[in-house]
C-alpha cells in the first residue's frame, strides 16, 4: 500500500508482556520516544472508542501533546488506534495515521508489528522524511530493552 509504513521486528519476550508496555502508561513512558525524547505524560484509555493523551517532550523542553482514540483492543494480540479523533469520536483538526500493533507469539519470543497508514502519500512521505524507520526502530529497541526486565 502507498500510505503505509510497516516495521518487523522478532523480541524476545511473550506478547503479554509487549501488550502491557503498550497500555500502562507508567511502562509506555519508558520507551515510547528515542531517547534522548521523553513522554512528561501518558492519559490512555485502553478500550475500543477510549481516548488517550501522550505528550512528548523534546531534549529542549518543547511538548507535543498526540492526542488519539482506541479502534480495537484485542488483550495481548493487537491495537489499533488513530489520531483522526481525539476524544469520544470528536474528529482532529488533520487526521494523519492509523496505527495497528500486532503481537503473534513465536515460542517464547514475538513477531511485533507496527504498521502505519496515513490518509495520503504526502502524509506518508512526510512521516518517513521525518525519520519513521529510524525513530520507531529506536523506540522498538527501548521496547524490547524495557520488556526484558519484566
Amino acid at each position: 500500500m502507498s500510505r503505509e509504513l510497516v516495521l518487523i521486528r522478532t523480541i524476545d519476550a511473550p506478547p503479554e508482556k509487549l501488550f502491557r508496555a503498550w497500555t500502562e502508561p507508567e511502562l509506555l513512558m519508558q520507551w515510547f520516544v528515542p531517547r534522548p525524547w521523553t513522554v512528561a505524560s501518558a492519559e490512555m484509555d485502553v478500550r475500543p472508542g477510549g481516548s488517550s493523551v501522550i505528550v512528548m517532550r523534546s531534549p529542549e523542553g518543547e511538548e507535543f501533546p498526540n492526542r488519539g482514540v482506541y479502534l480495537e483492543v484485542v488483550k495481548n494480540k493487537r491495537l489499533v488506534f488513530t489520531d483522526a479523533f481525539t476524544k469520544a469520536w470528536e474528529p482532529s483538526e488533520k487526521a494523519f495515521m492509523t496505527g495497528i500493533i500486532t503481537f503473534e507469539p513465536n515460542g517464547a519470543r514475538t513477531k511485533y508489528v507496527a504498521r502505519v497508514l496515513h490518509w495520503s502519500e504526502a502524509d506518508r512521505q512526510a512521516h518517513e522524511d521525518r525519520g519513521f524507520h529510524q525513530g520507531w526502530g529506536l523506540a522498538t529497541d527501548q521496547l524490547a530493552e524495557l520488556v526484558a526486565t519484566l
